[in-house]
């Protein structure tokens, strides 16, 4: 505890539920974390191992782009749960697997309550798979070309209003995907996919897990 009662960062695993900021929220086991991940198991468990740890692997940035994707509308949790019943319909999302997908496949996963059975964004994820070939034999891999976009100053949020939206490298990258055919790739939607995958560190000053992400 600082002299005057507040709490200092250096105490923020010191009380168990206090609110150290706006946004980070000390848990019962001691770790500050961002606000988001508060009081759901399964949104912790990603915060903790997940969310904002560098991606290198293109079919794992696949996934992730994809999942941003469907995401839209919905709340991430929703998308978590489901994770387990995309990979199994997606064959992992495997861009050639997904890119093989005809209208008898398209049909048949809209049937399917494990997923998000929205018309719209399952042809969108098979018109992504074959957009992401062409892209990979432009650009040597969907690794190389994501990394081009970190951002010249990474992000410092201190509180949840100063974590974005979007940004302009999302933006650029938004626009540079609709110019090779993806679908479903806004601004919001490409930032919080550079979130997730650890393009930028969108953990708030304070939480456990601020700046110990890189691979």
């Amino acid at each position: 505890m600082a002299a005057d009662g507040d709490v200092t960062d250096g105490d923020l695993t010191a009380i168990p539920g206090a609110r150290a900021d706006p946004g980070v929220v000390v848990g019962a086991d001691g770790l500050a974390r961002c606000w988001w991940c508060d009081g759901d198991a399964t949104y912790r468990d990603y915060h903790d191992r997940e969310w904002g740890v560098e991606v290198h692997d293109d079919v794992r940035l696949f996934e992730k782009l994809c999942l941003e994707g469907f995401q839209a509308g919905l709340s991430w949790l929703t998308i978590l749960r489901k994770r387990p019943r995309f990979r199994e319909v997606f064959a992992g999302f495997d861009p050639a697997a997904v890119a093989a997908l005809g209208a008898d496949d398209v049909d048949r996963l809209l049937t399917d309550p494990g997923i998000v059975r929205n018309r719209a964004k399952v042809e969108a994820t098979v018109a992504n798979a074959r957009a992401y070939h062409d892209l990979v034999a432009r650009e040597g891999s969907l690794d190389a070309y994501v990394w081009r976009f970190a951002p010249v100053a990474p992000p410092v949020p201190r509180t949840r209003q100063d974590v974005r939206a979007s940004s302009p490298e999302s933006a650029a990258m938004s626009r540079d995907l609709k110019q090779r055919g993806w679908r479903f790739v806004g601004p919001t939607t490409v930032y919080a996919f550079q979130q997730a995958m650890g393009l930028v560190d969108d953990h708030l000053v304070g939480c456990w897990r601020r700046g110990a992400t890189k691979l």
